[in-house]
This record gives structure tokens, sequence and C-alpha cells, in this order.
């Protein structure tokens, strides 16, 4: 886990349901029990500043960061897959995205990263397909200066089909059932009664669970195999996230307190 990916999952599962900001100080607490040090939550803190992520803001405590628009918009499509808080039915059609021409390869490789990250499969080297839209569409084609056309449209065949091309979903499922056989033994050590322990094994799950984002876009049920091992999988990481979840309020809570509290005796 690197120190600016665990940044973000702490804005967006705990700031952001707390006004989505926080002091340096809050920040290197909230940290510490994944390892970091004081000067790699400041580095990851200003790189993504520079990326537009975060801004720096005027707190009651002191001075601190919040998310700026952008970052309030991608850390809340993530939660919506993360937490499958967004309704699952699906009209039959797809969301199909048509690149006018490929960027550069750098650019082309970032530009695929993000889409696969909102939920698009490619069918080919300018077309893709997504089972809903995303709102961040547009930003993250901006952000590359490329133009496309976008479209609701059925598809004359089959859709489980059509869905298999456009993702790996033989790879994915082997992967699910693996991370369950990873995590298992893991988080049946962690038993909630010390926060910070309960905070770091949360984080940590909730890390990897996150790298299946950038590969399952949340098909309906209807085009994913039988006996979907994704289907145990989400059970599983819902079951100890909410397990965990008491130990790790006090704990972020505690964190943002403390922090409050030496700034107001300083």
């Amino acid at each position: 886990m690197r120190a600016r990916s665990a940044l973000f999952d702490v804005y967006g599962g705990h700031l952001r349901e707390r006004g989505g900001a926080a002091t340096i100080a809050a920040l290197v607490r909230l940290m510490e029990p994944l390892d970091f040090a004081a000067p790699a939550v400041r580095t990851a803190v200003s790189r993504t500043v520079r990326q537009g992520w975060l801004h720096p803001v005027r707190l009651a405590d002191g001075p601190g960061y919040a998310m700026t628009p952008r970052a309030e918009r991608r850390l809340d499509e993530a939660a919506a897959r993360i937490y499958r808080t967004r309704p699952s039915t699906w009209d039959g059609r797809w969301h199909v995205l048509v690149l006018e021409e490929l960027p550069g390869r750098e650019s082309r490789e970032r530009l695929a990263s993000s889409l696969q990250l909102l939920g698009y499969g490619a069918l080919g080297p300018v077309t893709w397909i997504a089972p809903r839209p995303s709102p961040e569409l547009a930003d993250v084609l901006a952000a590359e200066g490329v133009a496309a056309s976008t479209f609701h449209g059925g598809h004359e065949g089959d859709d489980g089909g059509l869905a298999a091309r456009a993702w790996d979903l033989a790879a994915l499922g082997r992967d699910y059932a693996a991370f369950v056989a990873e995590w298992s033994p893991v988080m049946s050590g962690v038993d909630g009664s010390a926060p910070p322990v309960s905070f770091a094994a949360s984080q940590r799950l909730l890390h990897a669970w996150r790298k299946f984002l950038f590969r399952d876009p949340g098909l309906p049920l209807e085009l994913l195999p039988a006996d979907w091992p994704g289907t145990g999988a989400a059970e599983f990481f819902d079951r100890h996230t909410a397990r965990l979840a008491p130990a790790v309020e006090r704990f972020v809570d505690d964190c943002l307190d403390k922090s409050a509290r030496n700034e107001s005796t300083a």
C-alpha cells in the first residue's frame, strides 16, 4: 500500500462523511497504524494537492486539507461500487463510448486505466462499453484531451458473451476466490478489541478490495457466470467491514478529536 492510496482510502472511507477535511496532525495519526511516518504522509498530501485532489483550507483546529470537487466525484463513484449503494438494475442497454481518435501511448494508457476504474471495458481500440454511464466520464476525457461520442444501445446478440469479451470474467472470478482464501485467516485474527489494529486491518482489506474496481464493472447477475465468486467475496468484505466498524469509528474520531485538542492547547 502506498501512502497516496492510503490517503485516498482515509478521505473516501472516513473523512468524506465528516466534512471532507482534516489537519496534517490528524492525517499523521490516522496513517500511523498503517506504518506511514509523518514525512511520508506530508509528501503524499503535497503530491495529492499538486494533482488537484486536495486543496489547503483553514479549519477550526488549524491548517488542513479538503477534497476538491473532482476528488469528491471520484471518491463518491468509487464508494458506490465498493459498497454497492447504487441500484443494480439494468435496462438491457449498454453505455457505449467511441473515441474519435487514439491518443499517444502514455495518454492512451492513462485513459485506459481511468476508464477501467469507471467500469468501462474495451471491445476494441476506440470502443468501450459499460453497464451504466459514469458521471466522471467527461472529466476523464477532458483530462486527456480526448473527444468521443457516447450513447445507449442494445446489443443484438448474447449480452453475456459481449460482457465476456469486454472483461476477463473467468480470471476475475478466480481472483475473487483467491481474495477470500487469502484474507480469511488475516481477518479472523482481528477481534475488534484494539481500535488502531482494527483500523489498520480494515484499511488494508479495503485497499485489497478496491483493486477490483479496475476490473469489475458491477455487471448485473444475469450477465455473470453461474455461482459467481464475486458474490461471496462481496459478502466477506461487507461482513468484516461491518464487524470492525465500531472500533474503526472510535479510532478515527479519537484521531480527529486529539488533533483538535492539541491545537486548542498549543
